[in-house]
């Protein structure tokens, strides 16, 4: 592709493209492009973890028979040339830094601003300034229409999750007619995402918190019977836990397929709180995690904090956290001003008691941007003139809130708002037939369900596993 439109005949960038091909040719429908998030997850990894056979894969039996499904891991991402900033050795200082959950941005500033400075300068040691500043979302919407046209389709079908309910915005906005099908599963609020990254990022944190409430007020409603935390007071039990581990951290050893083991403080029992609860499939874990570690064991809050969290919008450093900087950082306003930052994690460490972790202070990478992206992208994503897009929103999401979506539906010019009740982030395969019929229908059909539709999901239970694992 190229690495900048605007310059057709200059520098060219490869990009890694794997397809599913649909598993009854003579019913194949077209192709259906695929985002899976982040932004930094790559696409060619969801592909890979297509099996047609299982009933729990990414894609339903019928949607899989019916479409190729495309995956483009996005310029700078995966086998797309994936953004490096830090050494091995710096990744691993990052990884075990020792952050204070009493200080907003859990370091010093000063602290934090070097931090910043080791990460921007080493991603300009691996990469020049021209790709790092071509890596927005416009960038990549103009490289899926270069796949579409590559393979030969005169449309696409789209689903997008996550940091993909802004690529297939992009994408219906720049190329309208292009699109034959359209689902967005858990949106961003893109005029946020576009615009305003400390009120964004402050949507974020306050979605984790409410989110890690859910889970208390469902322990506490529960009762002790099943959820033994804190015996009907689970909030003064988890500040009690989160004090002493910061205190005496607990030394978690290696369990070959479970954890690679480390250090558990209090910062790092947080994020775990943060993983577990974002996921009504996980409360069971989070419950039996918190009571072990009360125990002397953090095993299983290991498990949750080194498997399951990934950095979605802010969060403890991973390989995917170089990639998804970088693309904020392309599509999002350089706030340069050190004091609106420092205001900003100030009122979300004054709000959210618990979970305000770095969310104030995790845009320094882009303040100190090195490769600014003076061609940003900033209108609103309409999709005007593309068939109706359903949009999916979770009714508590710890990363894009169910606002969000009510934003999308209002930001795009013809969409249909599906609401999930309940916790999770993303509904599509996670929530039951509902959800599920009604993202099929749309895909396969064109068919969406009447605005307003609202899907029931089972309640989660805070109740830890038994010996058998029930």
């Amino acid at each position: 592709m190229p690495l900048e439109y605007g310059k057709p005949d200059g520098e060219r960038i490869p990009l890694a493209v794997k397809r599913h091909r649909a598993t009854d040719p003579a019913q194949r429908i077209g192709s259906l492009f695929i985002n899976p998030g982040g932004p930094g997850v790559p696409a060619t990894e969801t592909i890979d973890s297509i099996d047609p056979g299982s009933d729990t894969g990414p894609y339903s039996p019928a949607v899989l028979a019916r479409f190729d499904v495309v995956g483009m891991d996005p310029r700078g991402v995966g086998d797309s040339g994936a953004v490096r900033c830090l050494t091995d050795e710096q990744r691993a200082e990052a990884t075990a830094a020792d952050f204070d959950p009493a200080v907003p941005g859990g370091k010093p500033l000063p602290e934090l601003l070097d931090d910043a400075r080791t990460f921007t300068d080493g991603c300009l040691a691996h990469h020049s300034p021209e790709f790092l500043a071509s890596l927005s979302t416009d960038n990549v919407a103009r490289d899926m229409d270069q796949v579409r046209a590559a393979i030969g389709e005169e449309q696409i079908t789209f689903y997008g999750m996550s940091y993909g309910t802004v690529v297939g915005p992009m994408y219906a906005t720049l190329f309208p007619d292009r699109v034959r099908q359209m689902v967005i599963d858990a949106p961003v609020d893109t005029k946020l995402w576009h615009n305003n990254t400390l009120d964004f990022l402050d949507d974020v944190s306050r979605s984790n918190e409410q989110t890690l409430d859910t889970w208390f007020e469902t322990c506490r409603t529960e009762g002790p019977q099943v959820c033994p935390l804190g015996n009907g007071d689970p909030e003064a039990a988890f500040d009690a836990l989160i004090t002493r581990l910061e205190a005496q951290p607990l030394q978690v050893p290696p369990v070959e397929g479970l954890t690679p083991g480390g250090t558990l403080d209090g910062a790092v029992t947080l994020e775990a709180a943060r993983a577990g609860a974002g996921a009504r499939e996980l409360w069971p874990t989070l419950t039996a995690g918190l009571l072990a570690a009360q125990q002397g064991n953090g095993t299983l809050l290991h498990f949750l904090i080194s498997k399951v969290t990934v950095a979605p919008f802010g969060g403890p450093y991973a390989i995917l956290q170089e990639p998804h900087t970088a693309v904020r950082c392309a599509d999002w306003p350089r706030t340069t001003d050190i004091a609106a930052h420092t205001a900003a994690a100030t009122k979300i460490a004054d709000r959210d008691k618990r979970l305000a972790s770095r969310a104030g202070y995790s845009a320094l990478n882009c303040a100190l941007w090195p490769a600014p992206n003076t061609d940003r992208f900033t209108e609103p994503l309409t999709g005007a003139g593309a068939p109706p897009v359903l949009i999916v929103g979770g009714r508590v999401d710890n990363v894009t809130p169910y606002h969000w979506a009510e934003a999308m539906t209002e930001t795009m010019d013809n969409s249909v708002l599906l609401t999930r009740e309940g916790v999770g982030h993303t509904s599509y395969r996670r929530s039951g037939p509902c959800i599920d019929d009604a993202v099929d229908a749309t895909l396969i059909n064109g068919v969406l369900p009447a605005g307003g539709t609202v899907c029931e999901v089972p309640p989660g239970t805070t109740r830890p596993p038994g010996p058998n694992g029930q």
